[in-house]
């Protein structure tokens, strides 16, 4: 252990330590949406059809349910702290890969690493968060989760910069690693050391059951319609609408922007209406969001129907996390386990809707998945 970290800390190392989770968060937001405002251009680089490209999508998918056991043994193994930083870097190194595989083969392999390290960075600092709740006796997920949406907001604008200046998906790709490897660094030497979790080390992984099963099908029914919509607004304002390469990333950034206001306030509307409320609410108000996009006959319409989608589901993994870490982190992995699968076997499952039926077919899907998510959040005791 340091020195500093054994010592009274300092006030300007408090401010970093109540500033570094909310940078990992930040961070792991921003490399999400450079991925998802590139996408077109990855695509239109190897020239892959809907079907193809939600298979290359299903690689994340599988990095990221095989990784759970990996990331529950990290966190029980070496700390919360250590894991972020570990999968962090591999999330870095991998990204400008994204850019340069040459088949989709390879792209679908590069795929399985990236969710794989993006699943553990994600379980670590939500394990960081819980115990940050824990350690300050109040509820705080919803405003870390805001800070992910900074990230999103912000890597979605930076994409459409980007594609708006003719840069290529690697000098873009790589220009963000330059950025945020300062941050994960600083970020990671300002948190507190945490010792290793007793019970994961015990218990690596256990899939969600009891009243656990509840909160898994929420996570992976939200994840299902928040990381497809994450991977296909764009495409959906880009090839249905015939928004520019530079504008379409802005409908991704409409989204990430009223997640992020929501959840700006979702601590706050938690304690008043009570998590169950919160959750199925919005998940209404989502597939309203959602119906409003489909009929929209031009972009700025389709933007406000996902704006409406984004305060929708912005409670949802908040909620979950908060809940399930509060049973423990072997708890907390395994439903991160549906919910982070949900996320990234969304998009390749759009991917085959929209092949067979269409753009406007994958959304109702999307619409339907989220009204799912509402009568779940209403069967659950877990969620107050």
């Amino acid at each position: 252990m340091t020195t500093e970290l054994i010592a009274t800390p300092t006030r300007g190392l408090l401010r970093l330590r109540y500033a570094a989770l909310p940078v990992l968060f930040l961070l792991l937001g921003v490399v999400y949406a450079s991925w998802a405002a590139r996408l077109p251009a990855v695509r239109d680089r190897l020239m892959l059809d809907p079907a193809t490209l939600g298979t290359v999508l299903l690689g994340g998918g599988i990095g990221a349910v095989a990784s759970f056991p990996l990331a529950a043994w990290l966190v029980g193994h070496y700390g919360a702290r250590k894991a972020a930083l570990m999968a962090g870097i591999a999330i870095l190194l991998i990204l400008p890969l994204l850019a340069i595989l040459p088949s989709w083969r390879w792209l679908m392999l590069g795929m399985v690493g990236f969710g794989a390290a993006a699943s553990c960075f994600d379980v670590a600092i939500n394990a960081l968060g819980v115990e940050q709740e824990r350690a300050l006796g109040r509820s705080m997920m919803s405003m870390l989760h805001a800070w992910f949406c900074v990230g999103t907001f912000c890597g979605a604008l930076l994409g459409s910069a980007a594609a708006g200046l003719g840069l290529s998906s690697l000098l873009h790709f790589v220009l963000v690693v330059l950025a945020l490897t300062l941050p994960l660094g600083v970020a990671y030497r300002a948190l507190p050391c945490d010792a290793p979790d007793a019970e994961v080390g015990k218990k690596h992984f256990a899939l969600p059951h009891g009243a656990l099963i509840w909160l898994g099908l929420i996570a992976f029914m939200g994840a299902i319609s928040e990381g497809s919509l994450t991977n296909w607004i764009t495409f959906y304002l880009r090839d249905h609408l015939s928004a520019s390469e530079a504008i379409a990333p802005l409908g991704y950034a409409s989204f990430a922007g009223a997640m992020l206001l929501a959840r700006i306030v979702g601590d706050r509307l938690k304690e008043r209406f009570g998590a169950k409320r919160l959750v199925s609410g919005g998940s209404i108000l989502a597939a309203l969001g959602i119906a409003i996009a489909i009929v929209a006959p031009n972009v700025l319409t389709a933007m406000f129907g996902f704006i409406l989608t984004g305060l929708g589901v912005a409670a949802v993994f908040p909620c979950v996390f908060s809940a399930s870490g509060k049973e423990g982190a072997t708890a907390l992995a395994g439903v991160a386990t549906l919910g982070y699968s949900g996320s990234l076997m969304g998009p390749p499952l759009m991917g085959y809707m929209v092949q067979g039926f269409g753009l406007q077919a994958g959304l109702v899907f999307l619409a339907l998945i989220s009204l799912v998510v509402a009568f779940a959040a209403r069967r659950t005791q877990l969620l107050f």
